[in-house]
C-alpha cells in the first residue's frame, strides 16, 4: 500500500507539455508525492529547471510505451488523461483552498501559500506562475494543497475545494464562455460544493509590499481564505506584508534612469488596475506603456475597453495580437486597440512588432519616465531588450 504522504507512489506519468506553468508544476507535485514522473515538451523552458527527470526535448510529442499519459490542452490529438482531469485527481488528495476568478486568482493563491509556509503549516501548492518567495510553481507540504484554479479551459470547475475562494467575474474567454451569465452560473454551482466560500472579502487596509487597490483586495481575499483554514489575521498579517509578488506580476527594475514595470495583465480590468498601481507606486512620472493584445477573441469584443483603459497613460504604442491558441480572425489586429484610443483622443503608437515597440519606446522615452511593458504574450521579452537598449 502506498503511504499516506505518498499517494501516487507504484505510478508511473509522463506528462505531454511538461514545460508549461501548469504541467510542469503537476509533475514536481507528482514526483514528490511518489509516482515515477518523465515527459517531453518541444523545448526546455526554466519551469524545468531543477526537475531531475526522464525528459524527451524533440519537436513532436514522444509517447514511450509503459507510462500513463498526462497530456497538456495543447495536445489535445494524444490520448492520454487531461490536465484538467489530472489536477482534478491531486485536488481530491488532500484538504484542498481552490482559488478562482477572472482576475488576481495567481496572486492571491500565492499569497495564501506563503503565509501558510512561513507560519510553519507546511502546505502544498500548485500556481501558474514562479513566485520567487515559494522557490518554485509548486510544492509538496503535507499541509493544505493551494491551487490556481482556472476558468479559460473550466478546468476548475472540476475541482473538488475545501475552501473555494472566487476573486471576481469578468467575460474574459469569449470563445469559452457565450455570455457573463453562463460564467456566473458555472462559478455558483462550483462554489456551492465547497465546504466554505470566500467570495467578495472586504480589502485588507494593513501593510502590503505590493501596490494598488487590486493588491489590497487580493490580501483581504486571502486573509479570509487562511481565517478558514485556521490562521488568525493577527498571524498572517506580518507574513502577507512581506509577500513582494509573482513572476510578471508588477516586477520592477532600472534601465538607466528609466524604470521598467513588467506585467502579464491582459484584460482591460487588469489593465487599469496595473496604471493605478503605477501611479500609486510612482506619483505624477511620465508613463508610457507597451501594450500587447492577447488572443483575437478579446481583442475583437473587448478593443474599445482595452483602448479605455490605456488612455490613463501619457504614451502608448500597440503591437499586433498575440494568437496563443487561436487562428487568425480576418480584420482583427492590434489596430483596432489603436483606433480606440484614437477615438478617445489619445495619439497611440502602432508597432505591430515587439521590436517596433521597443524602438519607439527608445526613441521617445526620457529620464525619469517609467515604462509599463503589459500583456500576456511574447511581450515578455521586450524587458531584457528595453534595458540592452536604455542601460
Amino acid at each position: 500500500m502506498p503511504r499516506p504522504e505518498q499517494p501516487l507512489a507504484g505510478r508511473r506519468l509522463w506528462f505531454v507539455g511538461i514545460g508549461g506553468a501548469g504541467l510542469s508544476a503537476y509533475a514536481r507535485l507528482a514526483a514528490a508525492w511518489g509516482a515515477d514522473v518523465g515527459g517531453w515538451d518541444r523545448v526546455r523552458t526554466p519551469y524545468l529547471d531543477g526537475l531531475e527527470l526522464p525528459l524527451e526535448i524533440a519537436p513532436e510529442p514522444v509517447v514511450p510505451a509503459g507510462w500513463e499519459v498526462v497530456v497538456s490542452s495543447a495536445y489535445r490529438e494524444i490520448s492520454g488523461t487531461s490536465r484538467a482531469g489530472f489536477l482534478a485527481e491531486l485536488v481530491a488528495l488532500r484538504r484542498s483552498i481552490v482559488v478562482a476568478g477572472t482576475h488576481g486568482k495567481g496572486t492571491v493563491a500565492a499569497m495564501i501559500a506563503f503565509v501558510l509556509l512561513e507560519s510553519g503549516r507546511d502546505p502544498a501548492w500548485l500556481i501558474g506562475a514562479p513566485v520567487p518567495q515559494l522557490g518554485a510553481n509548486a510544492g509538496a507540504g503535507a499541509g493544505w494543497l493551494v491551487v490556481e484554479g482556472d476558468e479559460s479551459d473550466r478546468t476548475v470547475f472540476g475541482l473538488p475545494a475545501t475552501i473555494a475562494v472566487v476573486t471576481n467575474v469578468e467575460l474574459d474567454h469569449h470563445s469559452e464562455f457565450a455570455s457573463l451569465a453562463e460564467l456566473e452560473d458555472e462559478f455558483g454551482r462550483w462554489a456551492a460544493r465547497a465546504e466554505d466560500l470566500v467570495r467578495d472579502a472586504s480589502p485588507w487596509d494593513g501593510e502590503l509590499a505590493v501596490p494598488g487597490e487590486h493588491n489590497r483586495r487580493n490580501a483581504g481575499a486571502a486573509l479570509a481564505a487562511l481565517e478558514l483554514a485556521g490562521v488568525a489575521r493577527d498571524e498572517a498579517a506580518p507574513h502577507l506584508a512581506r509577500f513582494a509578488g509573482t513572476g510578471r506580476r508588477f516586477e520592477v527594475e532600472e534601465a538607466g534612469d528609466v524604470t521598467i514595470v513588467d506585467d502579464y495583465g491582459h484584460h482591460p480590468s487588469e489593465i487599469a488596475a496595473t496604471i493605478e498601481a503605477v501611479r500609486e507606486r510612482f506619483g505624477e512620472r511620465r508613463l508610457r506603456v507597451l501594450f500587447q493584445p492577447h488572443l483575437y477573441s478579446r481583442t475583437r469584443h473587448l478593443a474599445r475597453e482595452l483602448g479605455g483603459a490605456l488612455a490613463a497613460a501619457d504614451d502608448v504604442a500597440v503591437t499586433d495580437v498575440y494568437p496563443a491558441r487561436e487562428s487568425p480572425v480576418p480584420g482583427v489586429t492590434g489596430k483596432l486597440v489603436v483606433d480606440a484610443l484614437s477615438d478617445l483622443g489619445r495619439v497611440p503608437a502602432w508597432t505591430p512588432t515587439i521590436e517596433e515597440g521597443v524602438d519607439h519606446v527608445v526613441r521617445a522615452a526620457r529620464s525619469g519616465d517609467v515604462v509599463l511593458v503589459i500583456g500576456a504574450g511574447d511581450v515578455d521579452r521586450a524587458p531584457a531588450l528595453l534595458r540592452e537598449r536604455l542601460g
